[in-house]
């Protein structure tokens, strides 16, 4: 029996707030009964929403602030002054145990930054990673850094790794998940220090995951592992150059099948297998990024996305939640000091 979560919601965060909000709770609501909700935001415009969806009366409440953050919104100027935006007291509910995660499409540095100064970092995590899916050959990926951090050492790669590998078995369900670190080859001497150190550490096959080795940019779709490791310079780059070959390939598609009659009719022929594709791409599938390391849970939604988008990033927390993503790494961060501590140990025998 899966008991009671609570989520807290930036109801006004994101590009379609707070309708798109407000009709992903409906949608979450049918797989996921035992989910809860507060909603921050503006109590006049989310009242009338809710009016229409009598549905959602026992599961959600509301905390009114008039105060919300932009999309331009600088994050120093927000940890400055926007304690009463709805972003904020959504991360802070999670803080003062009200809520077990929190879900925003608002401002992806703001809410980083707000989450990393009211949640904490967890014990042994030096910083927060952006963790994100990717469809593959296979199935699906985890992909992170994502952005949060332009520059990493050897040892935040090898925390990356870490919390990629539980992510993977927890959201994405595979039992034995296999990492790679993102390179510009596969071969041993390729790459910076930062990365070929890293490698050294996850090789020496102390730690309880499974290291492939070095993968390459053409990897990353090919399924080749479970779980890509990278800093958030390359991890940003690679996620944006595969949203805008999607869009290209998109484009293209649709220019040749209305290039001409028989091209039109040709269309006709593929719709279903072309559906299906659609389907499988679809990045409201994949919507839903977690911030990893923080002392609680955190998932930023793709700011212009749907109600079905939204719902998914509802689902990524609820899945985190239910299953103990955070004490997960908490148990393999111990395990990883155990290991960093038998040398000296047995240097000092």
């Amino acid at each position: 029996m899966i008991g009671r979560v609570t989520i807290s919601l930036d109801a006004m965060g994101g590009d379609n707030a707070p309708d798109v909000v407000v009709q992903g709770v409906q949608i979450a609501r049918n797989r996921l009964p035992h989910v809860d909700f507060l909603l921050f935001g503006d109590q006049a415009k989310l009242e009338s929403l809710l009016a229409q969806a009598p549905e959602l009366k026992g599961c959600c409440q509301l905390r009114h602030t008039d105060q919300a953050v932009k999309g331009d919104d600088k994050p120093s100027q927000v940890l400055r002054q926007g304690r009463k935006t709805s972003m904020w007291l959504a991360v802070d509910a999670v803080a003062r145990g009200e809520a077990a995660g929190v879900v925003s499409a608002g401002n992806t540095g703001a809410l980083m930054a707000v989450s990393k100064y009211v949640l904490r970092m967890l014990p042994g995590i030096d910083r927060p990673a952006i963790a994100g899916f990717f469809p593959t050959e296979r199935g699906e990926s985890v992909m992170l850094d994502l952005g949060a951090n332009v520059d990493c050492d050897a040892n935040n790669l090898v925390e990356f790794a870490v919390m990629g590998e539980v992510f993977a078995r927890i959201v994405l369900g595979i039992e034995n998940p296999t990492v790679g670190l993102l390179n510009v080859g596969s071969e041993e001497m390729k790459g910076n220090d930062s990365v070929r150190t890293a490698a050294s550490i996850l090789r020496q096959g102390h730690l309880p995951l499974t290291f492939h080795g070095f993968v390459e940019g053409n990897d990353i779709a090919g399924g080749a592992v479970d779980v890509v490791v990278s800093d958030g310079f390359t991890g940003n780059i690679a996620l944006k150059s595969a949203e805008g070959l999607a869009r290209l390939y998109t484009r293209f598609l649709r220019d040749a099948f209305s290039s001409s009659w028989l091209a039109k009719l040709g269309y006709l022929l593929a719709r279903s297998a072309l559906v299906k594709v659609k389907l499988r791409t679809d990045p409201r599938r994949y919507n839903g990024a977690m911030f990893l390391g923080l002392n609680g849970i955190a998932v930023k939604s793709h700011g212009g996305t749907d109600a079905v988008g939204f719902a998914n990033a509802i689902g990524v927390a609820a899945d985190l939640i239910t299953h103990g993503f955070n004490d997960s790494i908490k148990q393999e961060l111990e395990r990883l000091k155990a290991i960093e501590e038998q040398p000296a140990q047995a240097a000092a025998i």
